[in-house]
């Protein structure tokens, strides 16, 4: 196939549960208080999922947002990558679901688990299938209802997650300057204890004294993750930066995940810049998992701080330990209609 152009992002879109969960509330449940989580998190407010709502549910306007900011049609989607590690089902893909529901007739669809880092996957593997002429038009969704799998009697854990979908429709760009320029992707297996569900998978069978246990909630190890966190972003951001010869003065914009504010205050104070050169909106929505890069992204857009010829670095970091990072020369799309 003749390769095409590099990726650019034609159209985002979110959406949130109406279910405002605020520290106070937590507060009413768990051993905390909003003091204790605005100071050590950043967080105000979460959204939660109602017990009749479901993944594949929360993402369709998200996705319909995504298609219509784009320009196209449901038709014109060639593949659905779907990044999520709280999937309603193991079988069948949440993607396909989605695919059914939005009338995408040509694409396929899959699911994908890196967790807090799944956007930047997804969209790294949309992009190479643009970029090879293979796909035209790749819908990356990015969504979790963590506050499902979440242990709300650990106030280590339960106070950090939001619920969210947010999504990206990835196409050619209009010219050669513009679009998806690299990617770095990584993981550091070692660690993956530090972010876990014992149970639910295909190792451990499904047991009355595993519910008891509590093992298929979510288990944390705060220190060493936040210890993992704030090295990554910054190695990954000076990576990008050196071997693409730029400097951080060429960035409009990061857009990293919204897991602490603590993570990204140590990266704007390691690159002696101000705080406001990185979107942050965790104090709204918590930590959505695969859902925060698109969220933030897509309410960049809407609050006009990303424009055309903007360099935009997308940066993920989280279980598994996964991690990456994804700079773009932004295209045309700047202004969401929805």
């Amino acid at each position: 196939m003749k390769a095409q152009r590099k990726a650019v992002v034609l159209g985002t879109g979110f959406n949130v549960p109406d279910n405002v969960v605020t520290n106070d509330d937590l507060a009413k449940i768990v051993d905390t208080s909003d003091e204790w989580i605005r100071s050590r998190t950043g967080i105000v407010e979460r959204r939660q999922i109602p017990d009749d709502d479901s993944l594949f549910q929360l993402s369709l306007p998200a996705a319909r947002q995504a298609i219509e900011n784009a320009g196209i049609t449901p038709e014109d989607i060639d593949l659905i990558i779907f990044s999520t590690f709280t999937p309603d089902y193991q079988v069948p893909a949440t993607a396909c679901m989605v695919q059914a529901a939005l009338g995408c007739t040509k694409a396929g669809a899959f699911d994908l688990q890196a967790a807090c880092t799944g956007f930047i996957y997804g969209s790294s593997i949309a992009c190479q299938f643009i970029a090879t002429g293979t796909y035209k038009h790749v819908l990356v969704i990015g969504g979790d209802v963590t506050t499902r799998i979440s242990d709300f009697t650990d106030r280590n854990s339960c106070v950090l997650f939001g619920d969210g979908v947010g999504a990206a429709v990835y196409g050619p760009g209009d010219n050669d300057d513009e679009g998806v320029f690299d990617n770095l992707l990584g993981a550091i297996g070692s660690g993956a204890e530090y972010i876990m569900i014992k149970n639910g998978g295909s190792m451990h069978r499904p047991t009355v004294e595993a519910i008891q246990n509590r093992e298929h909630y979510l288990t944390i190890n705060g220190k060493e993750v936040f210890k993992f966190s704030t090295k990554i972003v910054g190695d990954m951001i000076e990576e990008v930066l050196t071997r693409n010869n730029l400097t951080l003065d060429d960035v409009a914009m990061i857009i990293p995940h919204q897991a602490n504010i603590r993570i990204i205050e140590s990266a704007a104070k390691r690159f002696k810049c101000p705080i406001e050169k990185f979107y942050v909106n965790i104090d709204r929505y918590g930590n959505t998992v695969a859902a925060t890069i698109p969220i933030a992204m897509h309410e960049a857009l809407k609050e006009g701080k990303i424009k055309k010829g903007d360099i935009v670095l997308l940066v993920g970091f989280g279980g598994g330990l996964t991690y990456g990072i994804i700079p773009i020369k932004w295209g045309s799309y700047t202004n969401p209609k929805v």
